[in-house]
């Protein structure tokens, strides 16, 4: 019986890259509790990587808030 060379590569298995990196931030636990009272546990990432997203935009633009 022949064994065929399976090589192991990130690109063969599991799901595709999501394009993000994990990030390590830190926040208050008054914070924290808030927004899982808003979105619950399983929702917290996705709440900050919008929060972000949101006050990015916002930065980013000045002349359009202010007009």
């Amino acid at each position: 019986m022949e064994i065929a060379d399976m090589t192991v590569s990130d690109e063969a298995m599991g799901r595709r890259p999501l394009g993000m990196k994990p990030t390590t931030v830190r926040l208050s636990e008054e914070t924290i509790s808030r927004i899982d009272a808003l979105v619950g546990n399983r929702r917290f990432a996705l709440f900050v990587r919008e929060a972000v997203e949101n006050e990015l935009r916002r930065r980013e633009e000045p002349e359009k808030a202010k007009d």
